[in-house]
């Protein structure tokens, strides 16, 4: 028995497809970016499994960003202690060499910086200028890592005979609170100064501007930078502040653009293990007055040591 098989039109269409191929137009879901936290050269998802949308400038949104919490806080402050003897414990110059290597990635990802610093409002010419100076400022503490010490160290005069050194040593784990208001040039200019030092640093990121942040935790991720010297997460200012200042093994936080309330429950909550509070006192971060040595020195500790002048080595003065 032979079977008719009926042939579809040349001009019908089957799931919103016509015969010729063409696609029926219809709208395009786009696959938004889910952005992680860096903690321990790792990206892992938050342990809160919260996120939030940031907006861009039209209101549209921009990605899903993680909301980290007191646990994060927690894990990346494990992480930044593991890693503070290995990376103190280079030569300066060797810390050097890392930085410059991150500041030449930088500059090869830098379009991607520009898109991400529009997408959060920026226009083209603010957005290349921002990243501009944000390598240029990378570099700039690159130099210093092997500088500073020659400069700010001394020898000292004493009335016994003694030799008395004093020299610059990191404090340790270093909180930073980045810029609200600066997704970029604000985050470098403080992690710069502290990984500089020596120390090892736990951050949050822009709020509001976190983009340029995680893409510059993946620079850091691919360079040769140590893992757990840097740990950065996303999330909201009134979550993880107060958390990272009551933190027993952070020994320091630098903190941007802290209000008067911000302030009170910082330096009372400090003083359970006396770490030290540094507030940037920056009113433009685009300002060449930013960058200054004196921002390593913030978060350094002064070791004095005296030394015996033995017989035949010199007179009372130590010298």
């Amino acid at each position: 028995m032979s079977k008719t098989i009926t042939k579809p039109a040349a001009k019908a269409s089957l799931n919103g497809h016509s015969a010729n191929g063409s696609a029926a137009k219809a709208e395009r879901i786009p696959v938004m970016k889910t952005y992680k936290i860096f903690i321990g050269g790792k990206f892992p998802r938050t342990e809160s499994g919260r996120y939030y949308q940031p907006q861009g400038a039209s209101g549209e949104v921009l990605a899903n960003i993680c909301r980290s919490s007191r646990k994060d806080v927690r894990d990346a402050v494990i992480a930044a202690r593991g890693a503070v003897s290995g990376w103190a414990g280079r030569s300066a110059f060797n810390r050097g060499q890392i930085l410059y290597r991150i500041g030449e990635m930088l500059e090869g990802r830098s379009a991607q910086f520009v898109h991400e610093l529009m997408l959060h409002g920026s226009t083209q010419k603010q957005a290349e200028r921002e990243v501009a100076a944000a390598i240029d400022r990378w570099v700039y503490y690159a130099g210093w890592c092997d500088k500073y010490q020659a400069v700010y160290s001394s020898v000292n005069p004493t009335n016994s005979s003694h030799f008395n050194f004093s020299i610059q040593e990191p404090t340790g784990v270093v909180g930073v609170m980045s810029p609200n208001t600066s997704g970029l040039l604000g985050l470098v200019s403080m992690i710069a100064p502290v990984i500089t030092g020596g120390n090892t640093c736990v951050v949050i990121a822009s709020e509001s501007k976190p983009l340029p942040a995680v893409t510059f935790a993946e620079v850091l991720a691919t360079s040769d930078l140590p893992g757990g010297v840097v740990n950065l997460m996303t999330g909201y200012r009134s979550e993880l502040l107060k958390p990272m200042v009551t933190h027993m093994d952070i020994n320091a936080v630098v903190v941007d653009a802290a209000t008067k309330e911000e302030r009170v429950m910082l330096e009372t909550e400090a003083t359970c293990n006396l770490k030290r509070v540094v507030y940037p006192k920056v009113s433009d971060w685009n300002s060449e007055e930013v960058q200054s040595p004196y921002m390593i020195l913030d978060t350094q500790e002064v070791k004095t040591t005296w030394h015996p002048i033995e017989k035949g080595q010199g007179g009372g003065g130590g010298y």
